[in-house]
């Protein structure tokens, strides 16, 4: 990821689910499995799998050497405390309280044994979330992926590990999972998170792809800098190594859908995270990942919405920065036939001559007065940036 991928924006490196699980292995998780933790009930890094967190160092080495490539370290955690520490009725630190005061024994994740919920109408609920944000603060986390907390709704327990974050003294990224999070709940989402899912966990099949399409539609008004709608990973290249879901493989999409995947995450701004082994990439993968034409989009566009849906034929817009010029992205979502996509100037407030240049292929296409048309291949999509000549 340095050497690769950090020139082009790419910074984050997260560390997924039941780190501190010394047996955690491939499709699902083992029932009540022992966890290890420290005397305040606060998960830690199992030793076996993360040999640097001994006597008690926890993430920081590896944090540290993260760091030390100019990148940023990430981790995983679940909603809650550990019901071990409930069992062994652990204290909670900086407070005289038990893990047994500030549970909810009745508020369990419905595919995860590991956590209780924490009841934020008792005292002591909001200390505990500052302590484990305490430790992750001391190890260097730059980002926490909270799962079990927008699907169903815990808005309590966003606010308190929001509130954490903000009082241990570095800055943190805070990713919310699973989706899909609650539309009506947007507001409260952008006022505590910086990302959130708007869909299940996404994995590499067309009809996965195709329901993304009028979530991102429902969300994109609710994207705003900072807080992002996240449409999930990019199941791209080599995948599903010791996965929750499906043995190990080469990405299901084909290189069409590959280019469908990565344009409407684009056009959409969602946040982008890799979910394949980076080692593994072959030239393919790694061009769909550094092509910073498209990257600016998701990163720098503003104003962007579907344009139509038209049966099979889907458009988005969006604003270049301080420029006149705009993206226009096309979709073709039939199953077999080819499209031929129309798009007038006037339908992206437009008019006369305009530039226009595909983004995948770098490639100027010349000036087109009044329309466009392309033909877009099925399950295919293309991207491009159109400029006002005069």
């Amino acid at each position: 990821m340095a050497k690769h991928l950090a020139k082009h924006g790419w910074q984050y490196v997260v560390v997924d689910i039941q780190w501190s699980e010394p047996e955690a292995g491939a499709h699902g998780y083992r029932p009540n499995a022992e966890l290890v933790m420290d005397e305040f009930g606060r998960l830690t890094p199992a030793r076996n799998r993360f040999p640097s967190a001994a006597n008690g160092q926890g993430f920081k080495p590896l944090a540290d050497y993260v760091h030390g490539l100019g990148l940023k370290f990430g981790i995983h955690i679940m909603r809650g405390t550990p019901r071990q520490a409930v069992t062994k009725n652990l204290p909670v630190l900086g407070t005289n309280l038990r893990a047994g005061d500030i549970a909810n024994p009745k508020s369990i994740c419905t595919w995860l044994t590991d956590m209780y919920g924490v009841d934020m109408t008792k005292p002591g609920g909001q200390a505990y979330y500052d302590s484990i944000v305490k430790l992750y603060a001391q190890w260097g986390v730059d980002y926490i992926k909270a799962d079990d907390m927008s699907s169903p709704y815990h808005g309590d327990e966003i606010a308190a590990l929001s509130q954490a974050i903000q009082k241990c003294g570095r800055p943190i990224v805070l990713s919310l999972s699973p989706g899909p999070a609650p539309l009506e709940q947007a507001e409260d989402l952008k006022k505590h998170a910086q990302l959130w899912r708007i869909s299940g966990d996404f994995w590499d099949n067309w009809k996965s792809l195709k329901e993304q399409f009028p979530l991102c539609r429902a969300w994109a008004p609710h994207a705003v800098p900072g807080h992002w709608p996240d449409a999930d990973m990019l199941p791209l290249g080599r995948i599903a190594i010791r996965a929750e879901r499906g043995n190990e493989r080469h990405t299901n999409f084909t290189p069409d859908e590959q280019f469908t995947h990565m344009t409407l995450w684009s056009i959409f701004r969602s946040p982008l995270m890799f979910g394949g082994d980076l080692p593994s990439n072959d030239a393919f993968t790694l061009s769909l990942l550094t092509n910073d034409e498209v990257l600016a989009v998701d990163q720098h566009s503003t104003g962007n919405h579907e344009l139509f849906a038209e049966g099979n034929q889907v458009a988005w817009v969006a604003s270049v920065p301080n420029s006149r010029d705009k993206y226009l992205a096309l979709f073709n979502l039939d199953d077999h036939a080819p499209a031929t996509m129309r798009v007038k100037w006037t339908q992206l407030n437009l008019s006369g001559q305009c530039g226009v240049r595909d983004l995948w292929q770098h490639k100027d296409l010349g000036n087109r007065d009044g329309e466009f048309s392309v033909e877009v291949r099925p399950h295919g999509a293309q991207l491009f940036r159109i400029h006002p000549v005069g």
